[in-house]
């Protein structure tokens, strides 16, 4: 059976749930809410669910390292898993991309995306797939880290359960029928 790591990016804590930089637990969260799985918290370096998606395993991670030190806990559960790096899906935050826009590549730079960075830095490599979600760069100057860190405003609030689902979705079609076709369907949305 082939299998999958799905590793959403975010910051553990009360005081990081509905801020921009965690977009990657909320995604994961959602796609184990819509396949009723439930997170198991006393796994190593983060919060885990496994279940089954149409013959594919899928284990989906929240790291408990912070955002900064992602890199240890997708090495561990990569390891764990005996997963080849294409089985590997980071989820994570972008400035650079509109509110809501997604993209889905199968490499690429950190792009200044410090749980991107520190993958880079364990896994020695760029060459693993990553769904950038986009939660724009709507901060003035020297505002980046109050941004990132901050809580969606009322009008993301309310557009962010669709937007979610759609990243679920690309999600699924990730495991259940590749990269290529994936980027093809989903990186023209929004």
């Amino acid at each position: 059976m082939d299998s999958f790591l799905i590793a959403g990016l975010g910051n553990i804590g009360d005081e990081y749930v509905n801020t921009r930089h965690n977009i990657g637990f909320k995604v994961v969260e959602a796609f184990a809410q819509k396949h009723k799985v439930q997170f198991d918290n006393n796994r190593r370096y983060g919060s885990i669910a496994e279940f089954s998606l149409k013959g594919k395993k899928i284990i989906l991670l929240k790291p408990s390292t912070f955002m900064n030190l992602s890199g240890k806990a997708v090495r561990y559960w990569l390891t764990e898993g005996k997963l080849p790096l294409h089985h590997l899906l980071v989820v994570l935050d972008d400035l650079a991309l509109p509110f809501g826009a997604q993209r889905l590549k199968g490499q690429g730079s950190d792009g200044g995306h410090n749980g991107l960075k520190n993958i880079q830095e364990i896994m020695n490599t760029v060459n693993y797939p990553r769904l950038r979600f986009g939660i724009e760069n709507n901060f003035p100057k020297g505002g980046q880290v109050n941004y990132v860190l901050g809580e969606w405003s009322k009008e993301e609030s309310a557009k962010l359960p669709e937007y979610i689902n759609q990243a679920v979705e690309t999600i699924e079609s990730f495991c259940l029928i590749g990269i290529e076709r994936t980027m093809n369907t989903y990186n023209k949305k929004k």
